[in-house]
């Protein structure tokens, strides 16, 4: 009876939620796509042993992010380590060999610094995605040889059911992953490092850690014990980072379910018992800024759970991801409906936003979700919701908004820069357009463009009578703090448009209506 009446309820709920909430879109949101690299899922499909091999390697990656661009996606989780390998130059572990084709192979190229150049140019976010325990089964660790770290740093791995994992209850375990992870924060500007399968494998009770268990645990029970074991490495990795650059996001993807709640029971899989992550406590730790919880789950096995992830949020966002490849026949008998029911469920409860995983699914249109987000879901931009507990001032406005020429129906904005000197943390701009004077920011159908660099921008509308006649300027910082914005009385008249406007992605912006 009780899950009969929570469906009923939820189902009840929901209705007539579609037309009002995809009418008027958030102006906070986060919209997220996981780009699988492992075994070349989403990408790449070609190997870089070439010119040719990089160039076409690359356009892969620009098509998807054109079309997330196009869809008003403004998050992309870029897979950046794997199983003990990675997809920029490290020094510590090899390159994955689906760039090339070869174990350790160098692409002629980064591809996580081409993939955060070109996200920042669509004014998208770019997050490093890093699987952390698991190490792989024996023969791709095999494959590794001696730069695996099963064989440079022994003593940190184990063996388990034909695959190696970090352990995570050995005490340089958390440096290990922290030496990653500053390499990536350090030397690239991610906005965001984001960790998958920081956990234990699943019911794992013979998970070979009794020798540290006896040594480390104080008396603790082996859950208590490794539950501690996986916060400490979040706690951790997340100082670490907010020591290094404080604006970049720590998240992780969770199990979708915590653990049982007051309205549903998890019936035995949750992150709690099943994996040993604490989750509730590092968000009331405060050690996360965003939580990803996989809930890849429909009716009673998302929507009470995704009450519960608010519910004990502690202020920090949580973005569920939602399991769209139960969209293919292959995966599943999902219909359509069930995302679009759980996004409205998602706003409706003021949850930060989505992730999509994987981004192949919304490349391929499957059921029409790529057009269903982009017609009625994701109509307008969205701004990153802020971080307040990192920083909540504001940067101070630019100045002097003004029309410097106009010609082709293409109109050139300069202004004069925030007076900001956080070189690190400089912020960047976001460019308002609208009929009607002055502009209102508050309204997303507004923002022409976010994460402008410099302090012009050039706008040039497909369609000549949708040309905006009204222009405001903001500065925003890394943290997601707005200024106030800089307007311009100046009118734009419409003019004719003799070819279809440009989105450049080098110079000024052009972007099309």
């Amino acid at each position: 009876m009780k899950r009969i009446f929570l469906t009923l309820l939820y189902s009840v709920l929901l209705l007539p939620l579609t037309a009002q909430i995809t009418a008027k879109t958030p102006k906070y949101e986060v919209r997220a796509a996981w780009v699988t690299a492992v075994y070349g899922l989403d990408w790449p499909r070609t190997r870089a042993n070439s010119a040719e091999g990089i160039r076409k390697q690359q356009a892969e990656l620009i098509e998807i992010l054109d079309k997330l661009k196009e869809a008003n996606f403004n998050t992309v989780l870029f897979q950046t380590r794997t199983r003990g390998d990675v997809l920029y130059n490290s020094s510590i572990e090899p390159y994955n060999s689906i760039l090339t084709g070869k174990t350790s192979g160098n692409p002629g190229y980064d591809p996580l610094a081409f993939a955060v150049q070109e996200c920042h140019k669509r004014g998208m976010e770019c997050h490093a995605w890093m699987v952390t325990i698991p190490l792989g089964n024996r023969k791709h660790v095999a494959s590794l040889g001696k730069e695996s770290v099963t064989k440079r740093k022994p003593a940190i791995c184990v063996p388990y059911k034909r695959e190696y994992f970090l352990n995570p209850g050995h005490p340089q375990t958390k440096e290990y992953l922290m030496s990653l992870v500053r390499e990536v924060v350090d030397r690239y500007d991610v906005d965001g490092v984001h960790f998958d399968y920081l956990r234990y494998p699943e019911n794992a009770p013979k998970f070979p850690d009794s020798y540290d268990y006896k040594k480390y645990s104080n008396g603790r029970s082996l859950a208590q014990w490794r539950r501690d074991n996986i916060t400490e490495i979040v706690r951790h990795i997340y100082k670490g980072v907010k020591a290094l650059k404080p604006w970049v996001k720590v998240s992780t993807c969770p199990v979708g379910k915590y653990r049982d709640t007051s309205r549903y029971s998890s019936r035995g899989w949750n992150a709690f018992h099943t994996v040993y992550q604490d989750v509730e406590g590092w968000l009331g730790e405060g050690i996360q800024d965003q939580v990803y919880p996989m809930m890849y789950f429909r009716g009673n096995g998302f929507f009470p759970f995704a009450l519960d992830w608010k519910e004990q949020s502690n202020g920090r966002q949580i973005i569920p991801g939602l399991g769209i490849y139960f969209l293919h026949p292959d995966e599943g008998n999902w219909t359509v409906d069930e995302i679009e029911r759980q996004i409205n469920f998602i706003r409706a409860q003021g949850l930060s936003g989505e992730a999509h995983y994987r981004v192949k699914h919304l490349m391929d249109n499957i059921q029409n979700l790529y057009d269903i987000l982009e017609e009625s879901y994701y109509t307008a931009p969205a701004l990153q919701p802020a971080m307040p507990w990192i920083d909540n001032v504001p940067p101070t406005a630019p100045s002097n908004l003004r029309i410097e020429s106009q010609t082709d129906g293409y109109t050139l904005l300069r202004w004069q820069p925030a007076t900001d000197n956080d070189k690190r943390n400089a912020p960047t701009y976001v460019v308002y357009g609208s009929d009607t004077y002055p502009v209102d920011i508050s309204n997303p159908e507004n923002i022409l463009m976010q994460r402008v660099q410099g302090t012009e921008y050039t706008y040039a509308p497909i369609r000549p009578w949708t040309a905006k006649r009204y222009f405001a300027v903001t500065a925003i910082d890394r943290c997601g703090n707005e200024s106030e914005a800089v307007q311009t009385r100046d009118f734009t008249p419409h003019q004719s448009l003799s070819q279809k406007a440009i989105f450049s992605l080098s110079g000024p912006t052009i972007v099309k209506d």
